[in-house]
């Protein structure tokens, strides 16, 4: 039977389990992510994840979110913009961020400080369609959205829903399943970089692109993290 996707109505049915403090998987372009927003919700997907203390959750947000709350210098911005505007390409943000920002404020001190470090918050950004419509009922809303990739830590991000370990699975209220997400062939996440030093701290989807982007716009020669 043929079917549609309505990302819209999967958005809202999502952000709307989120919103009473549940967790949902949600399909991004790098893969499924595990997401949710109350300190239980958050706590759980941390537990479940049996993640290392010092690892930090990611913020999903719109370009709005992101420009709202990234505090970015002319230079900055120009860099992030030919990456996911000009060349459509995702990117994990590291950022200096608004932390009186309403979205930043509504999260509890504890999880505040598992989602913030020396003033920057990791954004994913240009994830999808599907990560665009639920920023945007982020924002309108004011429920901030955090969480990590749909995977027990140091398994490897899950480009299927099939793929997903049963244990995680199993804490999600919402599972949004859009099959094998766009940049699977790449095996990786999101690549992060931390744009106060225009550094790589993780070398995940797109890292050739992007890197080939800074040298031939900006001069810059991005690190591989992967080399030490």
């Amino acid at each position: 039977m043929d079917r549609q996707l309505d990302i819209e109505a999967d958005a809202r049915r999502a952000f709307d389990a989120i919103r009473r403090g549940g967790i949902a998987i949600l399909p991004m372009d790098v893969g499924y992510s595990l997401i949710g927003s109350g300190e239980a919700a958050l706590k759980r997907i941390f537990d479940t994840k049996r993640r290392a203390p010092s690892k930090l959750n990611a913020m999903v947000g719109d370009q709005a979110i992101h420009r709202e709350i990234h505090l970015l210098d002319t230079r900055s911005r120009a860099i992030v913009d030919a990456i996911v505007q000009d060349h459509g390409l995702p990117l994990g943000l590291i950022a200096p961020g608004r932390m009186d920002h309403p979205l930043l404020q509504a999260l509890s001190p504890e999880m505040l400080a598992r989602s913030t470090k020396d003033g920057t918050v990791l954004m994913l950004l240009n994830a999808g369609a599907f990560e665009e419509a639920i920023g945007r009922l982020s924002l309108r809303h004011g429920v901030p959205l955090f969480g990590s990739s749909a995977n027990l830590s140091l398994s490897g991000t899950k480009f299927r829903v099939e793929d997903i370990e049963p244990e995680v699975l199993a804490i999600a209220d919402v599972v949004i399943d859009y099959g094998l997400r766009k940049w699977h062939f790449y095996r990786q996440s999101s690549t992060l970089i931390d744009i106060r030093t225009v550094t790589a701290t993780r070398k995940g989807s797109c890292f050739d692109v992007i890197a080939d982007i800074l040298a031939r716009q900006f001069g810059i020669t991005l690190n591989d993290p992967t080399l030490g």
